[in-house]
């Protein structure tokens, strides 16, 4: 902060506001009050330093009768605005409370004055942030303000999981089904004729694609809402993603979800136990249909979204190597045997493609310039823009720990369509469905926009990386090293591996390799080569951990050098490519 400040030049002559406060307006009508006696002591002071350049503003802020715990001040209000507008250098207090009795609100002043770097000076308490002294102080009390907001939100978070523990709604979008009266989920007659058809059906289609298509033709459409903004949602088809997550939705069974968790609720179910359990029998069964051989624990998140360089959809597989499960996208013509040439079609690892696709949509949504960029033209009111600027952020933190499911569920309702061309890798999303997405206080029911089919909807996130053969598996390799690096879970787990058993080693002096070997079923000789993974030197296990190692260093091909490791860390790093790059 202090950085910041100095880099900005400060002007030979600085004008200096004074700001004056008194909590009641008792003897204001007197000749000579408290205001008068502050700004007096305040000029003082500010001639004081008349070497310096300072002069004061003729412009009076001056709030009598209010009190110092709120912002809602007039005169404070007035100051705030000619900061905003580059008319004042130093703002003069005589006390610090004069400002404000918060220190919640003194850190947003703060903030006000930072962006302006506009200093701030309290004449009797020595506090003056022109100077560096004024600016340690200012860093402490910011900290205690930082320390003040995130114990708030403890308790904010604390009391919503007790709160959720006794059943109780905790606001949100009420899901198709119900209302909200006295902040309780009420059942919606007419809505939840819809719910109960909707689960009764799917157990009879067991096909959410046939329910979708039924629901379209009976005209079953999402929840009509008017937002206090005045903006109207709902009234649109229900999407196969809306589908899948409201036959999960535990509301319906009248419970409330916290953390993976849940508990009964205070409000009516409209769903039944053993209706409830026919549906989630049938969505697991069809978890390995929809994936094609990948079951609810290895889901193909990308399934029915991902297509190669010719168009071409790239179909969910899956090959079984003694007892280990490999996942991959297919071209359609290669398991079909229609491609004349294998060179024409693509098989990626799954795992590779799909954890590149969510580190950038992870990339983008942490990004604030990046968000505000898309929905600025569905959003123009400032204080909510910075609201699902906030949101965005938590739902790229929140993603890599959700459920895969869940995951599986938010991708085919936010992403169009994910392209593999030769050089990039190209994610389309719905701009009205991220809006919407953002706007929801949970990631569990989402209520999506319907898809438009207008270009302008679409919004183009791009991943700069090429296919290239690691080892023997063909991968695909970012190229830019901006966008996010992705590890290895190979190379992860085999370094893991060796310096867990290297401690088990030095902590147990009478284990030995062969005891390790047989209580981990290895063979010694594998054993060996692991063990010997511990020297790597200190930078190649971080560029393996970030991902940002040589992109033809495999777990195969460690192990296969493990034996030929060099003392030297330099030669180490000749040996397995670290030095070319």
């Amino acid at each position: 902060m202090a950085r910041s400040r100095e880099a900005t030049p400060r002007p030979s002559r600085l004008r200096c506001a004074i700001y004056t406060r008194k909590s009641s307006d008792e003897g204001l009508e007197q000749a000579f009050n408290s205001l008068d006696a502050q700004r007096e002591a305040c000029a003082a002071f500010i001639l004081s330093q008349k070497h310096e350049g300072w002069s004061v503003l003729p412009n009076l802020y001056d709030d009598g009768g209010y009190s110092g715990g709120t912002l809602d001040r007039p005169a404070l209000q007035r100051l705030l605005a000619d900061i905003a507008e580059g008319t004042v250098d130093v703002v003069v207090v005589y006390k610090i409370d004069r400002l404000t009795r918060s220190l919640f609100d003194f850190a947003k002043i703060v903030e006000v004055f930072e962006a302006r770097s506009v200093s701030f000076v309290s004449i009797t308490q020595q506090f003056n942030t022109t100077t560096s002294m004024g600016r340690l102080t200012l860093n402490v009390l910011l900290s205690f303000a930082q320390f003040e907001r995130e114990v708030a939100g403890e308790r904010i978070r604390d009391k919503i999981a007790a709160s959720k523990k006794k059943g109780m709604w905790m606001g949100g979008l009420p899901p198709l089904g119900y209302d909200v009266r006295d902040r309780k989920l009420v059942v919606n007659e007419e809505e939840a004729k819809t719910v109960l058809n909707v689960f009764r059906r799917y157990v009879e289609l067991r096909s959410v694609r046939a329910l979708k298509i039924e629901l379209d033709a009976a005209g079953i459409r999402s929840k009509c809402r008017t937002f206090a903004d005045g903006a109207n949602y709902g009234g649109h088809k229900l999407s196969r993603g809306v589908l899948y997550l409201m036959l999960q939705n535990r509301i319906y069974r009248g419970d409330i979800t916290h953390k993976g968790s849940a508990y009964p609720g205070e409000h009516k179910a409209i769903v039944d136990q053993a209706l409830w359990d026919e549906v989630q029998a049938v969505l697991a069964e069809n978890r390995v249909d929809r994936s094609t051989g990948a079951d609810a624990k290895y889901p193909s998140l990308l399934a029915g979204l991902a297509f190669d360089d010719s168009g071409e959809r790239l179909t969910p597989t899956h090959a079984v190597k003694k007892g280990t499960r490999y996942r991959y996208y297919v071209s359609k013509s290669l398991i079909t045997g229609a491609a004349k040439d294998h060179s024409q079609g693509r098989r990626i690892p799954a795992g590779n493609l799909e954890n590149l696709v969510i580190g950038r949509l992870r990339d983008f949504l942490g990004d604030e310039g990046a968000v505000l960029s898309a929905i600025r033209d569905e959003e123009q009111n400032g204080a909510q823009q910075k609201r699902l600027i906030t949101r965005g952020r938590q739902i790229s933190d929140e993603l890599p720990t959700l459920a895969p499911d869940l995951v599986r569920s938010i991708l085919m309702a936010l992403v169009n369509r994910v392209d593999i061309k030769a050089e990039h890798v190209e994610i389309r999303v719905y701009r009205q469905r991220l809006h919407s997405l953002l706007r929801a206080q949970t990631l569990e029911q989402p209520s999506f926009a319907p898809a438009a089919t207008g270009t302008d909807d679409i919004l183009k996130l791009k991943v700069k990386a090429r296919l290239q053969r690691v080892g023997r598996e063909i991968k695909l390799i970012v190229q830019n090293a901006e966008d996010r690096a992705i590890a290895d879970p190979g190379l992860l787990r085999i370094i893991a591996r060796a310096h867990d058993f290297q401690e088990r080693l030095l902590q147990d002096p009478d284990l030995t390799v062969p005891a390790i070997a047989g209580q981990e079923r290895l063979t010694i000789g594998y054993l060996s080569r692991l063990l010997r993974l511990p020297s790597l030197a200190p930078d190649i296990v971080t560029a393996i951990i970030n991902g940002k190692h040589p992109p033809e260093l495999s777990a195969k091909r460690l192990m296969r050098l493990a034996l030929k490791l060099p003392t030297d860390w330099n030669e180490q790093r000749k040996l397995l490519g670290f030095q070319r790059q």
